[in-house]
């Protein structure tokens, strides 16, 4: 990617968030977002090579919009601040785990996994790690797994902030319901999501190492994902 010049035009979006400006420079952001797909579509080209649920997915599928909903926000402002790409076989607006790119100045990240997920799917997915427990386990306790991205709800990730790594949005202050606090898997099963990311630096994706980097942490994070999408699956 011309990273560079991507967040440069990030830069400049926030410190110029109004629809004249934006229109005045167009062109910039055309080039921006083109760019960005390039490098999408690169990037799921060699995720094909080992999950073939994708190998239809084009950046174009992926990529959201710049342009943000302020209907129900108080914040007014008309464009986002990032490039974001959610690379998932049913859709970027799936439940469905996936592989995300996201493209901000001081905040650009990589994530797996599913973002928050309604209570009945999250039930039969803490049914399905209790089910499974050395299968769950293996996917997100070994060595590779938490040095990459930790353990459960350790990490933050908040508008204004985000953490190095991080294994979990967000998770409940007490047992599930018919779950003993004390079970030895409580941590998990506490967890509202099931999402693992890392942060990277602003230069990350300038030439195209950064590519083999974000496959190695996808190979990683997809046993895990794979557990969850199984039981996500029935629900769509």
């Amino acid at each position: 990617m011309d990273i560079q010049r991507i967040q440069q035009f990030l830069k400049d979006v926030a410190a110029n968030n109004n629809r004249d400006w934006f229109h005045a420079h167009k062109d910039e952001f055309d080039y921006c977002q083109d760019n960005f797909r390039q490098g999408i579509d690169a990037l799921i080209e060699r995720l094909r090579t080992f999950d073939d649920e994708i190998k239809y997915i084009t950046a174009k599928d992926c990529c959201y919009r710049f342009y943000r909903d302020i209907r129900f926000s108080a914040d007014k402002s008309p464009y986002k601040r990032h490039f974001g790409a959610y690379i998932c076989s049913a859709g970027k607006k799936s439940l469905r785990g996936g592989y995300y790119v996201h493209v901000q100045p001081g905040q650009s990240l990589v994530a797996f996994g599913c973002y928050y997920l309604p209570t009945n799917i999250l039930t039969s997915c803490r049914n399905e790690i209790i089910g499974n427990s050395q299968q769950w386990l293996s996917a997100v306790e070994n060595s590779k797994f938490v040095k990459a991205f930790g353990r459960p709800n350790q990490g933050e990730w908040a508008d204004d902030h985000v953490s190095d790594k991080g294994f979990g949005l967000a998770a409940l202050k007490t047992a599930p319901k018919g779950i003993a606090r004390d079970h030895e898997l409580i941590n998990y099963l506490r967890m509202k999501d099931y999402l693992c990311w890392q942060r990277v630096d602003d230069d990350f994706f300038a030439g195209s190492d950064w590519i083999d980097t974000v496959v190695k942490l996808a190979r990683i994070a997809k046993p895990g994902m794979d557990i969850i999408n199984s039981v996500v699956d029935d629900y769509i």
